[in-house]
């Protein structure tokens, strides 16, 4: 078997070759102006500059990268050493070993038994976190789950990749048949001149047809690798979570434990309300998670100098994924630095004027799909390709909101494969999955997703949809 390059080489060796087309393209900008607190690009403004090939800059990159998404970086380090304090109690494995007993008590009812348990409790999370991508956009807040999903998806005879898929996978799946999220959609909708969260219906209906494809998929390898274990590729990998779950047996849940349960679900329901009802983000989310790996480390009985100790020791074990963070984030920089971003843009717009509306479309969403794998900011793109995009499509007779729908497809579908998103690379280093391992396995779904997504857009071009 050939042996797949670690996360730190392909995210380098994708970091020269950005270098090497700051050599190749022309080095281009567009004016820009703010409008509405954004900074947005004037159509038709366009013009060659100076080149800025990189060279010495690749190694520049890490350190560009890291001042770039520190609070990434620093998120990621807090929840590792949060989660390691109250994963030094066993609360969680006890927890999800005593919720298995008492939900496969439900067996005894045909109905459940002929479906499965299983699947009944796979459907249910991926169906909340898709609903969470959908509704707010969430994203970075899934790091914090994958800890508490892969324990209870290898209790279930399951592997880390379907307890990946249980919450990273299935909010970014909501995330791409985003309904009400204020970070693309509204953004998108906002720099189109269109009404906020207009087409609500037909995004609906993307929504659910995704979320359904994305379960049904999940369901699928998950029966694959319970039927055959070292079907998984991360079989051998996956020791580490078989063992943590095997460590605790048949452990009866002790009273201190349950209030550490306790203190998790209230960290999950504050979280909840933070993001959707006081525009919570990275600060207030870290400190959240910070405060109840306190808590949990008063909760076990830990002295104040263990909790020190086992917060460095977390931060300690997610290191690695931290340090992935800031280096795919240099890819970015080589780009932006190099001035080539906008010329690619330009290119883009000049291409599709020759084409039909179908190819036109189907062009604005491809762009935006590669361009999410260099940019995975939702908002940053919005501002960079909305203005011209949104002009274009007037150019061409498409709906403003037919743009705004293969921006946000575009925009979803590669973040679960690209470098360059800290969060996925934050909850594959929670995971212990390495990227390469991970491309390999998850590049044919998405694949499908984003063949879906195209044809998904066709029906905003024949026929009459409300709010298109």
């Amino acid at each position: 078997m050939k042996k797949i390059p670690h996360t730190f080489t392909i995210v380098f060796a994708l970091i020269v070759l950005a270098a090497v087309m700051t050599w190749v393209i022309p080095a281009g900008e567009f004016s820009r102006e703010t409008v509405g607190g954004r900074e947005v690009v004037v159509n038709g403004s366009f013009h060659r500059v100076d080149a800025a090939p990189q060279t010495w800059q690749i190694f520049s990159a890490l350190y560009n990268g890291f001042c770039d998404k520190a609070d990434i970086v620093i998120f990621i380090l807090m929840v590792g050493g949060a989660f390691w304090i109250l994963n030094n109690s066993h609360a969680i494995d006890v927890g999800v070993m005593a919720f298995l007993r008492r939900v496969q008590r439900l067996s005894r009812f045909k109905l459940i038994k002929m479906i499965g348990v299983e699947n009944i409790i796979i459907t249910l999370v991926m169906l909340m976190f898709s609903l969470f991508g959908a509704v707010f956009g969430m994203s970075e807040e899934t790091i914090a789950f994958v800890v508490v999903f892969i324990p209870l998806a290898i209790q279930m005879g399951y592997d880390s990749i379907v307890g990946l898929c249980m919450c990273y996978v299935a909010a970014h799946v909501g995330f791409a048949g985003a309904m009400l999220n204020p970070f693309t959609i509204g953004i998108a909708q906002g720099i189109a001149d269109l009404p906020l969260f207009s087409g609500l219906e037909y995004r609906f209906f993307c929504w659910v047809v995704l979320t359904i494809i994305g379960i049904a998929f999940v369901l699928w390898y998950a029966h694959r690798v319970k039927v055959c274990p070292e079907k998984s590729p991360v079989y051998k990998l996956d020791n580490y979570w078989r063992e943590r779950v095997e460590s605790v047996g048949h452990t009866k849940l002790t009273t201190r434990q349950a209030l550490i349960l306790i203190l998790l679900l209230l960290t999950i329901v504050a979280l909840v309300i933070g993001v959707l009802k006081a525009d919570w983000y990275i600060a207030e989310i870290s400190a959240l998670f910070f405060a109840m790996g306190i808590i949990a480390g008063i909760l076990d009985k830990q002295s104040a100098d263990n909790i020190a100790k086992l917060f460095l020791e977390g931060c300690k074990d997610i290191l690695s994924a931290a340090l992935v963070v800031g280096l795919a984030s240099g890819i970015i920089f080589i780009l932006r630095d190099g001035k080539v971003i906008d010329t690619m843009l330009y290119g883009l717009t000049r291409s599709l004027a020759q084409m039909g509306d179908v190819a036109s479309v189907g062009a604005m969403y491809a762009f935006q799909t590669l361009l999410n794998i260099v940019m995975p900011s939702g908002s940053a793109k919005a501002a960079l390709t909305m203005p011209i995009m949104a002009q274009f499509a007037d150019l061409i007779e498409v709906s403003r909101q037919t743009t705004v729908l293969a921006f946000q497809f575009g925009d979803g579908f590669t973040n679960m494969i690209t470098p360059t998103s800290g969060v996925l690379i934050g909850c594959l280093g929670v995971a212990k999955i390495p990227y390469g391992v991970w491309l390999k396995w998850v590049w044919k779904f998405i694949l499908a997703m984003v063949l879906i997504g195209f044809l998904l857009l066709l029906p905003t071009l024949f026929m009459t949809l409300p709010g298109f």
